[in-house]
C-alpha cells in the first residue's frame, strides 16, 4: 500500500504532493526496516543478513509505485479509493500491531511521546512541503 500511495501522489499531484508523501513514508521505513531485522540477530543471523531481510522487506514498494505511476491515467477515477485505502491499511498496522505492542513492557510513557512525536514531525513536513 505505502508503494501505491506513492505513485499515485506522483502521479495524480506531481511533486507537491508526491515528495512529501515519499519523505514521511521513507522516514517510517527506517523503523520498519529494522524491526524486521532485529530479532534476527538474537536468532543467530549474522548483521548482513538481517541488514539484506530488512531490505527485501521494502523492495516492493518502488515496483508499486511504478505500477501505480505508470497507471494512474487508467485508474484515476479510482485514485481516491486507492490512497484512502493505503491511508487505511497503514493505520489498521498502527492500531492493531505498533501501538499495542510499544505500550508493553513499562514503555507506555516513552512509547506515547514517541508516537507523539512522530506525529509532530509528520504534520510539520506537511505543511514544509
Amino acid at each position: 500500500p505505502e508503494g501505491l500511495a506513492v505513485g499515485l501522489a506522483f502521479g495524480a499531484g506531481g511533486t507537491d504532493l508526491g515528495v512529501p508523501l515519499a519523505i514521511a513514508i521513507g522516514i517510517q521505513n527506517i523503523p520498519e526496516g529494522f524491526a524486521a531485522a532485529a530479532p534476527l540477530i538474537p536468532a543467530g543471523v549474522n548483521p548482513g543478513k538481517a541488514a539484506a531481510v530488512a531490505l527485501a522487506t521494502g523492495l516492493v514498494e518502488p515496483a508499486a509505485a511504478l505500477f501505480a505511476f505508470a497507471a494512474v491515467e487508467l485508474i484515476s477515477p479510482l485514485l481516491a479509493g486507492g490512497l484512502a485505502f493505503a491511508a487505511g491499511a497503514m493505520l489498521y498496522v498502527i492500531v492493531d500491531e505498533l501501538v499495542p505492542e510499544s505500550q508493553g513492557g513499562g514503555n507506555e510513557r516513552a512509547a506515547s511521546l514517541a508516537l507523539l512525536t512522530g506525529f509532530a514531525l509528520m504534520l510539520t513536513l506537511d505543511n514544509a512541503f
